[in-house]
């Protein structure tokens, strides 16, 4: 396999676990369970209604991740 090919393999890849914990994340939300994450080297539980700030917040800087997806 070529060098080329690992990278993209690599994006492919990269962008399918991605996609897996967002939607890991956004059950949680919808059932109403917190998720525990790290930030600033410390373990911090997120409820469901602080994920929906979060996630609120993120959708105004999202992209498409299709669109960063290699041919």
């Amino acid at each position: 396999m070529t060098e080329e090919e690992m990278k993209k393999l690599h994006s492919i890849i990269d962008v399918g676990i991605k996609e897996a914990v967002a939607q890991a994340i956004e059950r949680h939300r919808q059932l109403g369970q917190p998720i525990t994450i790290m930030q600033n080297d410390k373990v911090v539980i997120l409820s469901a209604e602080e994920i929906s700030q979060i996630k609120s917040q993120l959708s105004t800087k999202s992209i498409n991740v299709q669109q960063s997806l290699p041919e």
